[in-house]
Parts: structure tokens; C-alpha cells; sequence
């Protein structure tokens, strides 16, 4: 008997992409993986239950693959990931296309809960089993470039965000051990990866739990001591976890971007406090200023949200005051989902969708001004670029500013043919908003 074809859609973030990477690693030793979904026997969606608008897609999601069960291959629809975890049976009794539900810690199941229900169909299968002790871990399948790959240094999250429905999910912050992330690292090298983009909840927390204080710095500077490693770029540090020594890491360590993810959600006291955040506008203010002072040419990035429950428009201005005073090399701005379990869900003052809309809108639009203006000084300058692909007649990369899907592109001229995964030396000879665009230095002669 020819063996079943299993094919996995994922979404939400990149946290979610790694559970995606494992899963499929294990399901390619029992089964064959196929990415065309209509020639799929069974069809995984790995969803995200993060705010409305993840949770809408996942629904559609799984909604649209149930109908591969009538117009194509599929007879099996197997549901995993933050949705699943968050609803449980709820999510399986509202959508009776699913044929089995596993949440974010029962990944191991995966394999014999196929064979189960492909061996009886009228049994559907549900596992939404938790426990704080588990962590997803072990060899991947990357969904990435082959250059580079994210490392999932924690799971879960101890921080107490009043919007936040992600402890509830995940459960508390978990480090995995250093020896198994060099053992992971050298691996992903071995296999060509040249950037590793660090992530977790919260990465600044990495080690408290394990080891008794915070191991991110030295984490950093082990794993850029693998061969192969050239690039480390560090996301979703928390602003009153920066220390020192961290910083002192990143300036010093030649393989360490000079890039930094801080989600600083809104700079307003009053905001903060009631988002249930530690730091305040002063410690923020003063690592930003820490940050610029000691990394040369460091590339900040950060997520604001706007229409956080009881957000005034005096709240609203200072936020944008302090957006053009930071200026901010990268920004993503998200509206306030209403999400129930959380405690924001039952303040008072909660502000109209429409008034969300156009704050967002304001904040976009002087984020753009500041990339716009920011990119006229680096016409002229040098970048390594590492190159990811070719688009009509423009080659295109990324430098260290960029972190992949998220932030802009240098696109290159260059009569040549580049080689993916390669770094060049780029010289920029014109800014188009977020994106640089540049010439090879070689054909420069340079």
C-alpha cells in the first residue's frame, strides 16, 4: 500500500512556523509530504488563536480545506496549534469537518492519531491534553530558506499582559537547555543556514528559569562560535530585560546584527500600567537612548498598539511623540483585539473600531515619513546583502536591518547571475520607501 500523503498549512508566527517545522519532520518518517493539497490524503492546519483577526483566518482556513474532502483527495482533516488549544472541543463540535484536534503539546501524537482515524473513519480524535513541562523540541524540516532559520530558544510566557491570551495557551516560560540549542544550531549550519533569528515569547527571560539568571548574552556568543554562522539577529527582546551585558554583546560580537526586536506596545504611563506592563516611559526612553548610544548604527524595530481600552487622545499624542523622537528603523502597528479570557476584556472605556482604524492609519503614515527619510541617508553606503531571489530584472536580499517577511528588501542590479543564500557587498544608490535599492560593488569595481 502506497504510503498516505500528508500536507500542512501554517499560520500565526513565527513560533508557530517551528511546531510546523517538527511536525513535519516526524510526518515524514511514516508518511510522504506533499505541498500541492489537492493531491493530499490528509491535510494539517496548524493554526493561531492570538487576536480576531488569526482566529477569522484559521476558521477559514479550515473551512476551505474541508472542502478538499469533496472536490479533491483529502479524506482526513487534522486541526493543531493555538485555535486548537484555545477552544478544544468547543472549536470541534462548532466544526465537525475536523477529523482530528491536537493542541500545542501533543505534537508526538500526530503520527498514530493519523493511522487511527484513516483506519476508522467515524472515530474522530481529540487531544488538547496540557502540561507546563513540555517543550516542542527536536529535528525539523525547515519551511525557511535554506540560509537561514529561526531558533525557539523558550516556550511559553510568565509576563502578565492584560491583552494577552498567550500564557493561557502556552503555559508558563520554559527555557530549553543550551546544549540543546548549540546541538540544534550546529545542525541547522551543517545543512547550509547562515542566519539564526532568535525567538521566543520573550527571549530577554531566556535561562531565569533553568539556570537562575538571564543566559541570553551567552547563548549569543556560543552559537557564534559554530562554523557556518554568520548572522544572529535577535527577536522579540523585552525593553526592561536589556541589560548590559546584553548590549555588550551585540556591540562586540562581529556575528550579531546590529538589530534589535523590542514590542514596546505604547509608551503612555497610564497605557502601560493598564496593559499590565513593567516598564514604564522613562526606562523605555532610557534604553532606547542606550541602545543608539553604544551599538553603532543599530536597527530598532517594535510593535505599538493603538486603542487599548481608556487610550485618550492625549495617550494618543504622546504615543506619537515619542514614535518621532525614537524614529524608529522598523515598525508594526496592530489595532486592540478584545479577546475573552484576558483581563483587558472586561475594562471599561473600550474604543470604538473606527477610531482604531484611523489611529493606526496616523501612526502608519508617520512611520513611513520616518523610513522615507532615514532611507535618503543611506544612499551611498555599503551593505552586505544576502541574496534570496530574482524579481523580473532585479536581484534581491536582505542587510541587517531586515529580518525576513517582516521588515524591507535591497534590491540589486547586477548583470550577473547571484547565487541565493550568498552575502555581496551592495552599494545603495536610491531609497523606494521601506526598500533600498543598489549595485553589486564588484561590478562597481569596488
Amino acid at each position: 500500500m502506497d504510503k498516505l500523503r500528508v500536507g500542512l498549512i501554517s499560520l500565526g508566527c513565527d513560533k508557530n512556523r517551528v511546531d510546523s517545522e517538527i511536525m513535519l519532520n516526524n510526518i515524514e518518517t511514516e508518511y510522504t509530504l506533499v505541498k500541492n493539497l489537492k493531491s493530499a490524503d490528509v491535510i494539517i492546519v496548524n493554526t493561531c488563536g492570538f487576536i480576531e483577526a488569526a482566529k477569522q483566518e484559521s476558521i477559514d482556513t479550515i473551512l476551505q480545506m474541508s472542502n478538499y474532502k469533496v472536490e479533491f483527495n483529502c479524506k482526513l482533516l487534522v486541526v493543531t496549534g493555538c485555535l486548537a488549544q484555545r477552544y478544544g472541543r468547543k472549536l470541534m463540535s462548532l466544526l465537525p469537518e475536523i477529523d482530528v484536534m491536537l493542541g500545542v503539546n501533543d505534537y508526538d501524537k500526530l503520527n498514530d492519531n493519523i493511522k487511527k482515524c484513516i483506519e476508522n473513519t467515524d472515530d474522530k480524535i481529540y487531544n488538547c491534553d496540557y502540561s507546563d513541562s513540555n517543550i516542542n523540541e527536536g529535528e525539523r524540516k525547515l519551511t525557511t530558506p535554506f540560509y537561514s532559520a529561526y531558533l525557539r530558544i523558550a516556550e511559553g510566557c510568565d509576563n502578565s499582559c492584560t491583552y494577552c491570551i498567550i500564557p493561557k495557551i502556552r503555559g508558563k516560560y520554559r527555557s530549553r537547555s543550551m546544549e540543546s540549542l548549540l546541538r540544534e544550531c550546529s545542525s541547522l549550519a551543517s545543512e547550509g543556514v547562515k542566519e539564526i533569528i532568535i525567538i521566543a515569547q520573550d527571549t530577554t527571560e531566556y535561562g531565569v528559569d533553568i539556570y537562575g539568571r538571564e543566559m541570553l548574552p551567552e547563548l549569543i556568543r556560543k552559537v557564534s562560535q559554530i562554523d557556518g554562522i554568520e548572522w544572529i539577529r535577535l527577536l522579540y527582546c523585552y525593553p526592561e530585560e536589556i541589560t548590559d551585558a546584553l548590549i555588550d554583546e551585540i556591540a562586540s560580537n562581529d556575528k550579531v546584527c546590529n538589530y534589535i526586536d523590542i514590542p514596546l506596545q505604547h509608551i503612555s504611563d497610564n497605557i502601560l500600567k493598564a496593559m499590565g506592563r513593567k516598564g514604564r516611559k522613562k526606562d523605555i526612553m532610557e534604553i532606547i537612548d542606550k541602545l543608539r548610544a553604544n551599538i553603532k548604527d543599530i536597527s530598532i524595530r517594535t510593535t505599538m498598539m493603538v486603542g487599548f481600552p481608556g487610550e485618550t487622545e492625549s495617550d494618543f499624542d504622546e504615543l506619537k511623540g515619542f514614535i518621532k523622537y525614537a524614529k524608529f528603523e522598523n515598525m508594526g502597528v496592530f489595532k486592540y483585539s478584545r479577546e475573552e479570557g484576558t483581563a483587558a476584556f472586561k475594562m471599561k472605556d473600550q474604543v470604538p473600531e473606527e477610531l482604531k482604524s484611523i489611529r493606526k492609519g496616523e501612526l502608519m503614515l508617520l512611520q513611513q515619513k520616518i523610513v522615507e527619510s532615514a532611507g535618503k541617508s543611506k544612499i551611498g553606503k555599503v551593505y552586505k546583502v544576502i541574496v534570496e531571489g530574482k524579481k523580473g530584472n532585479l536581484w534581491y536580499g536582505r542587510n541587517y536591518e531586515m529580518a525576513p517577511d517582516i521588515d524591507g528588501l535591497v534590491y540589486i542590479k547586477c548583470e550577473s547571475e547571484l547565487e541565493r543564500g550568498t552575502m555581496i557587498d551592495v552599494k545603495i544608490i536610491r531609497s523606494i520607501q521601506y526598500d533600498l535599492l543598489g549595485v553589486v560593488c564588484d561590478e562597481l569595481g569596488e
